[in-house]
């Protein structure tokens, strides 16, 4: 069994409406000094296998054709 962890977040330089909302949510919380926030998706995912090659093709695969949309997005895959 492996685990993993993807990260998706959105590339510098991409309008991030969710992001500023929050921005504007935690400083109407008087949470001062935030600068920038920037949202994003984490995916814990579990492979049943133990090759370890495998499965980051496998992840890296899911990552290009679901899990995140490669135009606007960043992705990183942490195999734990």
């Amino acid at each position: 069994m492996i685990k993993a962890r993807v990260i998706v977040t959105l590339k510098n330089g991409v309008l991030d409406p969710q992001g500023k909302a929050i921005e504007g949510a935690l400083g109407a919380l008087d949470f001062s000094g935030v600068g920038s926030v920037r949202q994003g998706k984490v995916f814990d995912i579990e492979l049943d296998t133990a090759d370890k090659a495998k499965a980051e093709a496998d992840l890296k695969e899911m990552c290009e054709r679901l899990l995140a949309n490669t135009v606007i997005e960043n992705y990183s895959i942490a195999i734990t």
